[in-house]
């Protein structure tokens, strides 16, 4: 499985930002969750529409997005 069967980008849906498809739920919404100590069980509660696949193509789709940023550079 690869990210994009699950996460899409619609600029009619959510201003743009990248959902799980089929569904209103962002994948910064998800990122926000976990950081502030969500479980993948917690999530699929919360969120009975989701897969645990959901969440992993979320884990796929954040990594492929960071891998492709420029390093912060900060002045020491």
């Amino acid at each position: 499985m690869t990210y994009q069967e699950r996460i899409v980008s619609n600029h009619e849906l959510m201003l743009g930002k990248p959902t799980i498809k089929g569904t209103r739920i962002t994948v910064e919404l998800i990122l926000r969750k976990l950081s502030q100590g969500a479980t993948l069980d917690d999530l699929l509660a919360m969120y009975p529409s989701l897969t645990s696949e959901d969440i992993h193509a979320v884990y796929q789709y954040a990594a492929d997005v960071i891998a492709n940023e420029e390093p912060i550079v900060s002045a020491a």
